[in-house]
Parts: C-alpha cells; sequence; structure tokens
C-alpha cells in the first residue's frame, strides 16, 4: 500500500479565511484532502485508544502562521506519519483509521449521503446494479454484490477498470477497505471506468473453494470465458472445440478445470508498455501470475522473446513517479508547461548465481503490477508457513498483511530461454524483510537529486527451490 502526501494546496474556508490542505494519495491517486487539525485530531483519537508509545510521531503545532519552509516541512512530517500508521498491523487495520479515510474522501468530494444505484460489472461485461448509499465502503458493496457468503467474498475483489470496448480490461487498481466505491467511481467524472469483480488470489488451488458456491463458480466461470475470449488464456484449436462444447452443455466447472490446464490461466495482462529487458526501449507486454512476471518482448531486430521474472527472486522493487513535460518541440520545464506523470516499475533479480540485475518496466499501471507482486509474496507467505489462505484474504480485505522475517526458496528457469530441470539450486540471499518505505526522486534530475514520490517493496528469499513453497 503506498500512501503519500505530494502536495499541499492553499483553499478557502466557510468564513472567507485560507487554509493549507494535504493532498493523500494512495497507489498514487488522490484520495482525499484534509487539514493539519483533523489529522490531529486523528492521532489524539488514536493515541487515546491505543497509548502514546504505540502511536507514531506527529508534527507539533505552531503558533504562527507556517512559511512556505515549513509548509513543506511539515508536509513530509504527515507523510512519514501516514505511512507509518498505515503500515502498523495495529493501527492501519483499525475502524478508527479507515472510517477517518472515508469520512475525508467524502467531504473532499461533496458528496452526500443518500441511496444510489451502481454498476458493478463481471469480466463478461455483464453488469449487475445495486442499490447502495453513497457512504457504503467496499465490503458493503461486495456484500451487495455477491451477497453475505463469506467464502465468496473472501475471494473477490474490486479493481476499477475502463470499458474501452466490449471485452477489453484495462485494470487500473484495486478498490481498499477504507474507500466508498461510489464516490471513488463518482471523482472520476467518466463514464470509461466500471467497478468489476474478480478473484484476488493467484493459486488456482483455491478455486475449488469459490466453485463451491454458486455465486463464486458463477463469477469464476465468467472471467475464465472472459480471459480467453480477450486473448489472456491461451487456447489452441482443439482446446477452443472442447471448450465451445462444454460451454453448450452448460457445464461450467468442467469449463473451469479444463481452463485450469491452459496457459495464462489465472493471469493478469498488462497495456504494452517499454522495457529496458533485454535492451532499453523494448516494446513489451506484461502478465501477472503464477507468482511471476511473463514478458513478451520485441527486441529491437523486430524479433519476438518470451521469459518469466520469478516472485521468488527478486530482491526488491519500486515504482517511481515523476513530471514529465508533454512533447511539444519545447524545452521548458514543468513548472512552466504542461506535465505528465511518468510511472516505472523497477525490480532487482537473480539473474544467474551471485548475479543481481534491475529491470525497469516503464506503464501507467506500474503501481497495479507492484500490488500483484505485492499479493504473490503475501500469499507464498502464508503457504510456506502452513497459514490460511482465506484468512489471510480476510485480513487483506480488512486491510492488513503484517509479515516477519522468513525464508522462501528462489530457484526459476533462465530468462528467455527454456526452463532447465537439473539447473543447479542458487545460493542464498540475505534474509531481510522490511515495510514499504517511500521516498523521492525525480527523472529531470541526477540519480542523486531526490524530489519526487518513489515506492519501495523490499524482499529477499533464501532456501532450496520454489518446489518447497
Amino acid at each position: 500500500m503506498h500512501f503519500s502526501i505530494p502536495e499541499t494546496e492553499v483553499r478557502s474556508g466557510e468564513n472567507g479565511s485560507t487554509f493549507v490542505a494535504y493532498n493523500i494519495h494512495v497507489n498514487g491517486v488522490l484520495h482525499c484532502r484534509v487539514r493539519y487539525s483533523q489529522l490531529l485530531g486523528l492521532h489524539e483519537q488514536i493515541k487515546k485508544e491505543y497509548g502514546s508509545n504505540v502511536v507514531p510521531a506527529f508534527p507539533p503545532k505552531k503558533i504562527f502562521t507556517l512559511t512556505p519552509a515549513e509548509v513543506e516541512q511539515r508536509r513530509e512530517q504527515l507523510e512519514k506519519y501516514m505511512q507509518a500508521v498505515r503500515q502498523d498491523p495495529l493501527l492501519g487495520a483499525s475502524e478508527m483509521f479507515n472510517s477517518f479515510l472515508r469520512k475525508a474522501q467524502q467531504e473532499t468530494q461533496q458528496i452526500p449521503t443518500e441511496d444510489v444505484s451502481l454498476d458493478i460489472c463481471l469480466s463478461n461485461g455483464q453488469k449487475v446494479t445495486v442499490n447502495i448509499l453513497t457512504s457504503d465502503q467496499t465490503e458493503d458493496v461486495l456484500d451487495v454484490s455477491v451477497g453475505s457468503n463469506c467464502s465468496v467474498k473472501e475471494h473477490i475483489y474490486t479493481p476499477f477498470s475502463p470499458s474501452r470496448q466490449l471485452y477489453t480490461c484495462y485494470i487500473v487498481r484495486k478498490l481498499q477497505e477504507f474507500e466508498l466505491p461510489y464516490v471513488s467511481i463518482t471523482s472520476l467524472r467518466s463514464s470509461e471506468f466500471h467497478i468489476l469483480l474478480r478473484k484476488s488470489y493467484w493459486d488456482m488451488a483455491y478455486d475449488s473453494d469459490v466453485m463451491d458456491n454458486r455465486v463464486g463458480l458463477n463469477l469464476l466461470y465468467a472471467q475464465t470465458v472472459a480471459d480467453i475470449e480477450r486473448g489472456w488464456i491461451l487456447v489452441n484449436k482443439d482446446q477452443h472445440r472442447q471448450l465451445k462444447s462444454l460451454q453448450d452443455k452448460g457445464s461450467k466447472k468442467e469449463f473451469i478445470h479444463l481452463g485450469q490446464t491452459l496457459k495464462y490461466y489465472g493471469y493478469i495482462k498488462f497495456d504494452p508498455c517499454i522495457t529496458d529487458f533485454p535492451e532499453k526501449g523494448c516494446q513489451v507486454i506484461v502478465s501477472a501470475g503464477n507468482n511471476e512476471l511473463n514478458f513478451h518482448v520485441k527486441l529491437p531486430n523486430e524479433q519476438m522473446k518470451e521469459g518469466s521474472f520469478k516472485v521468488t527472486r527478486m530482491r526488491c522493487w519500486r515504482v517511481t513517479s515523476s513530471q514529465v513535460p508533454i512533447a511539444n518541440g519545447t524545452t521548458n520545464p514543468c513548472s512552466s508547461a504542461k506535465c505528465e506523470v511518468k510511472l516505472e516499475l523497477a525490480f532487482e533479480y537473480l539473474m544467474s548465481k551471485d548475479r543481481l540485475q534491475w529491470v525497469t518496466i516503464t506503464s501507467q499501471q506500474a503501481i497495479m503490477m507492484s500490488i500483484c507482486l505485492q499479493s504473490m509474496v503475501d500469499e507464498l507467505m502464508v503457504k510456506k508457513s502452513g497459514g490460511s489462505i482465506k484468512k489471510m484474504l480476510r485480513k487483506r480485505h480488512n486491510g492488513s498483511i503484517h509479515q516477519t522475517d522468513s525464508q522462501h526458496a528462489v530457484k526459476s528457469p533462465p530468462l528467455l530461454e527454456s526452463p532447465d530441470q537439473n539447473r543447479e539450486q542458487i545460493v542464498k540471499l540475505s534474509t531481510k524483510l522490511s515495510s514499504v518505505s517511500l521516498r523521492g526522486i525525480s527523472a529531470s534530475n541526477s540519480a542523486n537529486d531526490i524530489s519526487g514520490n518513489d515506492f519501495h517493496g523490499n524482499y529477499a528469499f533464501e532456501g532450496i527451490g520454489d518446489d518447497d513453497l
């Protein structure tokens, strides 16, 4: 989860006075605007409920009006405070913190609480209209959409997705438990965006839990059909005939079971983007699934290559955002020209024995890719420790999945080559797990000049092989 306060605004109050508003972004998207006094009130509530020893440091009050430098200093301090609260397994999952964010979101968008209708899309393009309150949180909307059956709710999540044309699916981000879906979708002010139901796990072994329920079976079936039709899952002619026969018979479970045997089942495919692997400036289509990022790379010589980066061999990754001028024939900086946000996902990967290399993907879906990697790691850690995936999904749905030191296997086939089952086990990496941290970096500056947003997730794994995970 990437919390940041990248900017402030001077806004007018009801009595004509002005105040500084701090814009809280979640995963790179504006969530709400709040005043210092609102965050101070939250801090006092948390301190009263959980004690001073648990609550992170909060920037002190100032008697006089803040100078621009002091406003910037406070912004940085409040950003660190919000990150510390969110990353704390107790505070970040608390109803006190989440309800504050929901209320602040509703107040920011100035949407009153009232009865409304909201369209929920399935993966196959079908829509379900539900009657909700504008103040209903994500779990409330999920309750109405799929019923109160917990086994289904725990395996389904609600991402945003623009509907460019039938059966296309560009997943923007996942809705969080502290969001109000109606407010989130309305604030975008675009009919292109919809809320989509999709499963929230990667291991197909958990499909059986979903299929035990009629609603879950229908949702998973709709997703499998849609992923095949949009080309996310690869199907040859013979397999297509078998699937068509099962579809005509209404054999949904058998259809899904056959789908599970197909290449890229359960993967999310992202829009075409740019990578620096194996060469700078290569066009690539990235897919996430099966505990890996899959690359279909178009080399400068027009040759196509395919390869996979296993999450168990990623030492760490980060998402960076920077302001870059829109190409208009000028060299003006962003302060005097229109700019756009450039997002990059970079991960450090164990290419071979004792050799780590950074791989960078430039994509507007970089944050969503990072979230996919995070959820894969969560799932692997739970599985390795012998925990319950249901409990993990419930915690994830409730806003917290805490990580502790652990050891994991790191082994996968060479990149852009055929898997070698006899490949020697790789050397151990240091075991260091750290929570997500944020710091700045700007593409327009040197590597040592920090001034933007940089989200980090550091993970190192050690062990004897992927099969042991």
